[in-house]
């Protein structure tokens, strides 16, 4: 594994980008940074992480993706590389949020944000970013939010959990590549509400109640409605209140 360690950088997804497009750089190559300023989120929102407490990092995923249509099954694997690392230090009650927020009971401890880039030979480029609070204690502006050290009172080694990671990512890409719907079935079995009532919000602010029934194969939310149709949504379309 090679390990390109940061003190801050805007954003190590952009990094990594920009260090792909420029030279030949090998596959799962890891950027690791202390703080990100311009720390991106799903849909351009923003990953802010207190400096030096948190894991920020940017793996290279290169020829795994043989299909565009399995660029949601890619969400997938990397979701379950990083709840199995974090099942392996013990983290309890995680789960899965749509698309690919990390929870442990109802808090966020982490997040990913794929980037892919098409070549002109075809094949696909991933930038696949992952943030995971660590060792942060305070989340008062995010009550949501919260840390591997908040949920299991002890801290933890952030190098230990980068080299879990991508010995995840590492495996996950096998299992892709052989056996797709079984990611797919343990990706649903780990969806955050699934079968359970919950209110969502549209963007204008319209509130209604619906159960997550799982996921299409494009990556949409579906949801039964109580007049028992079931939609499909996109990446911000919804909001769930929980």
């Amino acid at each position: 594994m090679k390990l390109i360690k940061l003190d801050a950088i805007d954003s190590t997804n952009d990094f990594l980008k920009g260090l792909a497009s420029k030279q030949f750089v090998e596959n799962f190559t890891v950027v690791s940074a202390e703080i990100q300023t311009k720390g991106k989120g799903q849909m351009g929102s923003v990953w802010v992480a207190e400096k030096g407490k948190n894991l920020t990092m940017s793996v290279l995923i290169k020829d795994v993706l043989i299909d565009l249509n399995q660029i949601y099954t890619l969400n997938i694997a990397v979701s379950l590389a990083v709840v199995r690392a974090l099942q392996s230090f013990k983290i309890p009650e995680l789960a899965i949020k749509w698309p690919n927020d990390i929870m442990s009971y109802n808090y966020k401890i982490g997040g990913i944000l794929i980037e892919n880039s098409i070549k002109i030979d075809g094949s696909v480029n991933s930038i696949v970013g992952i943030g995971i609070n660590i060792n942060q204690t305070n989340f008062e502006n995010l009550p949501k939010g919260s840390s591997l050290a908040v949920i299991a009172k002890q801290e933890f080694d952030k190098q230990a959990v980068l080299v879990a990671i991508v010995q995840e990512l590492k495996d996950a890409m096998i299992v892709l590549k052989t056996n797709p719907d079984s990611l797919w079935r343990e990706y649903l079995s780990l969806l955050f509400k699934k079968n359970i009532p919950v209110p969502f919000e549209l963007p204008e602010g319209d509130r209604f109640m619906g159960i997550i029934q799982g996921v299409s194969d494009q990556g949409k939310l579906k949801i039964l409605l109580e007049n028992d149709a079931v939609v499909q949504y996109n990446i911000k379309e919804i909001q769930m209140l929980y």
